[in-house]
């Protein structure tokens, strides 16, 4: 049995099980739901869910959601359905490979697919230690597959959103190819003025409109980490805090 702790998202809002080792998810898949533009009575599928930290942190925003998550290890996968029952969220948790989805699931759309595909490639460099640490922070699935599987479940006019590293944003791009537009890129930068490490894209399928650069959600105040103080950002806050949505957010900032 995977030793496991609680953990607290959303203020509280959310109590969720995660292994105690390995990989841990912070608040990047907070991020990831916040960005998602989903609507009540949509249907929404998450490849790579984990414990379903940003599916339950998007359901208890948005109501009244179709949510399917998949997972491939079947330790986060039981987590994650453990968490759905705790929290009374309806979701249909599925342990799969993503290239290896179950038929059922293939003849589904959805209007919404949401992904945090691991940052870095590790199928030429070293590994984690943990299995569920390299499998949530080390690629061996390639990003290709990742986009592919996504765009073919997605409903036409549907919307990917991802969560990924900056240095990643061409080889992404030039995976979406014709079959999505309308992109949206909103950089995530740690304090005012320093580059971006991560960035939040999202893409319909099909969607003509121009791309778009966001300016940079900064998420923390000052120039540098002051102590162990909580520096994030109003608006970080809102999202991490109060559970709101990266639109509503940006609206009242503006």
């Amino acid at each position: 049995m995977t030793e496991t702790t609680e953990d607290r998202f959303l203020d509280g809002a959310l109590k969720l099980l995660q292994p105690a080792k390995g990989y841990r998810a912070g608040a990047d898949p907070v991020f990831l739901a916040a960005a998602t533009d989903a609507k009540p009575d949509q249907r929404v599928l998450e490849l790579g869910c984990g414990v379903g930290v940003a599916l339950f942190c998007l359901m208890h925003r948005v109501p009244d959601l179709e949510v399917v998550g998949v997972e491939r290890n079947p330790e986060l996968a039981d987590l994650a359905r453990l968490n759905a029952k705790a929290g009374n969220f309806a979701a249909e948790i599925i342990t799969a490979d993503l290239s290896e989805l179950p038929v059922n699931l293939k003849a589904r759309s959805f209007d919404q697919v949401i992904a945090n595909p691991p940052f870095f490639d590790r199928t030429r460099g070293t590994s984690a230690a943990e299995t569920s640490r390299e499998g949530g922070r080390g690629e061996d699935t390639p990003l290709a597959t990742w986009i592919d599987v996504a765009v073919r479940r997605l409903a036409p006019g549907g919307t990917l959103t991802l969560i990924q590293r900056t240095e990643r944003l061409q080889s992404i791009l030039s995976l979406f190819d014709e079959r999505l537009g309308s992109i949206r890129i909103t950089p995530l930068s740690s304090r005012e003025g320093r580059p971006s490490q991560n960035a939040i894209v999202a893409a319909k399928k099909g969607g003509r409109a121009s791309l778009v650069l966001e300016a940079p959600l900064v998420l923390h105040d000052g120039a540098r980490h002051d102590g162990d103080r909580d520096s994030y950002s109003r608006q970080a806050k809102k999202i991490l805090r109060d559970g709101q949505s990266l639109s509503d957010v940006r609206l009242v900032h503006r």
